[in-house]
């Protein structure tokens, strides 16, 4: 019997829901009893997981004795019944990381949390994912294998652009970014900021609330990353001649 194929379209929809999280539910491992507590995560380019822990919180003390972890990441918020929305649950390790763009591309996604960033008693953890179980609603569940997890490609050179893409439309195209969030995604609010991008999406945010707005593709250079913005900016445009 043939084994069966991976379908990348469920690791697409595992990083969409994942990526549109700011927080998850971290269970770690105390006494050989599962521990859930609350957690903000960011991401890396290929949608892994990153955490920032404080040495003091019992998590972080769960992990020095067992690295096995997983993170909930929970998209019913806007439905009436909860058990019929999407959720992914995350298996894998969590390993530290001192890095100084990982921790940048937390910080810009959080940006409360640069006020402790740099204490000696909080460090960076990224979870690497071995599999995920995606329940996208009732009776569409299915088991990911951690590779299909990731984005495949790293993309280098947007990675290395991707703090000047994000200043780029921050100072120079704000109002672009506004209209991203007013006409592409409905949400209300002048002043909208960029505070991530990565072969998959960008990611928004206005004080206190947060956006995701995917591609339609993937890209994976500064010039495709600009060709997607501008054919964004006109696609809201468009939408508000209307």
């Amino acid at each position: 019997m043939a084994e069966a194929q991976p379908d990348p379209q469920l690791g697409r929809a595992a990083r969409r829901l994942m990526r549109r999280q700011q927080h998850a539910a971290l269970g770690t491992v105390m006494d050989a009893a599962p521990y859930v507590s609350l957690v903000l995560a960011a991401f890396e380019f290929d949608a892994t997981p990153l955490l920032l822990l404080s040495d003091l919180a019992q998590h972080t003390r769960n992990l020095a004795g067992e690295p096995r972890v997983s993170l909930l990441f929970d998209g019913t918020a806007e439905y009436p019944d909860p058990l019929a929305g999407p959720r992914l649950t995350v298996l894998g390790r969590a390993e530290r990381v001192d890095d100084p763009d990982r921790l940048g591309r937390f910080t810009a996604r959080h940006p409360s949390s640069a006020a402790y960033a740099g204490f000696g008693d909080f460090h960076l953890y990224r979870v690497a994912a071995e599999r995920g179980h995606l329940v996208a609603g009732f009776g569409r569940i299915d088991w990911i294998e951690g590779s299909e997890l990731r984005f495949a490609d790293p993309a280098p050179s947007l990675a290395a652009a991707a703090d000047d893409i994000v200043a780029h439309m921050n100072n120079d195209h704000a109002e672009a970014v506004t209209l991203y969030a007013n006409r592409l995604l409905g949400r209300g609010g002048d002043g909208w900021r960029l505070t991530g991008i990565d072969p998959e999406g960008i990611d928004l945010r206005l004080e206190g609330k947060t956006a995701r707005l995917d591609f339609d593709r993937p890209v994976l250079t500064p010039a495709a990353a600009r060709a997607a913005l501008v054919a964004l900016v006109q696609q809201a445009r468009d939408q508000e001649d209307r």
